[in-house]
Parts: structure tokens; C-alpha cells; sequence
């Protein structure tokens, strides 16, 4: 009898996204190892210039009834759906980048003399800020959600694991131990998380999550 390749995805997806790895004949496990919850956030004085680095920040920011009288402002993300989405809002997005050091690179190159508000959340990396300040950029930051992890056990024998952020990483990692997996990362900075505790790493080539699973369907078939 065929070896039956046994997936677990730390997120829950999309039924057309689960649908590539069942057309696959995969085994599929899913469940989210974080929690997104937004907060109340107040937009006080905002800068001519806003930075969303994911599509749970843009989400969350709607939350807010004054969100709408910000469409004047330029737009600066990371991720083409966070962009997407942002448009899809009626927002303009100057630019934006796969990965935030790159989103740096080029807002303290390029617009160094400009200001901006950043909406994050409670989880997010120093990249953005720690690049900001080092170039004297004027910018605020406004925490409009709570990242939490959410770890689950599993007890299935597993073949490969999807990964979509170092705290999907340090949240399967408070309960289950990475042995002779496959791990599977949405981009560099998730694959870091791994690094002292597996060798078995494949990156995605584009930071989404449909790219993360075409690497797994790639190695197994």
C-alpha cells in the first residue's frame, strides 16, 4: 500500500487552497496556531504616509468608523494581497515589497523625508521601526491588534509542515518537537524561526500562501 502524505497546515485555509493538496491525494491537517484579535485604537494625528505590513492590520484598521476619512493618504504595504485588499478599499498604495526589510530599504533611501503612521500588531518584528529611527524618519506606531498563540498538540505522524509566520513557528513548537519533517515557510523570516532546530526547510519562491503549498505538492509528487 501506498505511503499516504500526512500535511499539517498551523493555518486553516481556504477549501480552494486545501483542494491543491487533496487533488495531491495528501492527507490534510489543519489548525490555526495563532489568534488574531483587534483592538480598539484611537487615530489621533496621522502621518501623510501609512504602513500596513499585513492583511490582518489593514482588516483591523477598517474596524475603525474614521478608517474611510484616511483614503487621501498614501499607502505603503507588505504583500501583493495586502495591497489588493488595500485597493480594493478605495486606498492608494504607493508601493509595496514582499518582505518589510526591503519596505525599509527603500523608505529610508527614498523617502527619508516623509512621515508616517505604522499599524501593527502586538507580535510584530523591530525591522520597521529599528530602520526608522536609525535614518531619523518621523513616524508613529499604532497597535490596532493582539497576536496570541494558540497551541495544539498533534499526535498524527506527519510528513511535512506548512509554516506562514515565526509565530505560527513558536507556537507549534510550545507543544510538538520538529524531528524528520519537512517544513514548508512562507519567506525567509519564518524560515529564521526555524533555524538551530531543523535543516528540512523549503521556501516559498512568492511569499503567499498558495506558493507554500505548491513547494509541498512539488517535493512530494
Amino acid at each position: 500500500m501506498p505511503h499516504i502524505i500526512r500535511i499539517l497546515s498551523t493555518k486553516k485555509l481556504l477549501p480552494n487552497q486545501k483542494q491543491y493538496l487533496l487533488n495531491a491525494n495528501f492527507s490534510i491537517l489543519e489548525a490555526d496556531f495563532i489568534t488574531i484579535r483587534n483592538t480598539k485604537f484611537e487615530l489621533g494625528t496621522t502621518a501623510e504616509n501609512l504602513i500596513f505590513t499585513s492583511q490582518n492590520a489593514f482588516k483591523s484598521f477598517l474596524e475603525n468608523a474614521d478608517s474611510s476619512s484616511l483614503k487621501d493618504r498614501k499607502v505603503f504595504c507588505v504583500g501583493l494581497k495586502t495591497k489588493a485588499l488595500i485597493e480594493q478599499h478605495g486606498f492608494h498604495v504607493i508601493l509595496f515589497s514582499d518582505y518589510a526589510e526591503d519596505l525599509a530599504r527603500i523608505l529610508t533611501t527614498i523617502y527619508a523625508d516623509e512621515s508616517f503612521t505604522f499599524f501593527s500588531g502586538s507580535m510584530r518584528r523591530e525591522t520597521l521601526p529599528t530602520a526608522l529611527r536609525k535614518a531619523n524618519i518621523t513616524f508613529n506606531e499604532v497597535q490596532i491588534y493582539e497576536t496570541t498563540l494558540s497551541p495544539s498538540k498533534i499526535d498524527s505522524r506527519l510528513d511535512g509542515i506548512l509554516f506562514f509566520s515565526p509565530s505560527g513557528v513558536k507556537s507549534y513548537l510550545q507543544r510538538n518537537t520538529i524531528t524528520h519533517e519537512t517544513c514548508f515557510c512562507i519567506g525567509t523570516t519564518t524560515a529564521k524561526a526555524l533555524k538551530g532546530i531543523t535543516e528540512n526547510i523549503i521556501n516559498a519562491n512568492q511569499p503567499t500562501i498558495e506558493n507554500v503549498i505548491i513547494q509541498a505538492i512539488k517535493k512530494y509528487n
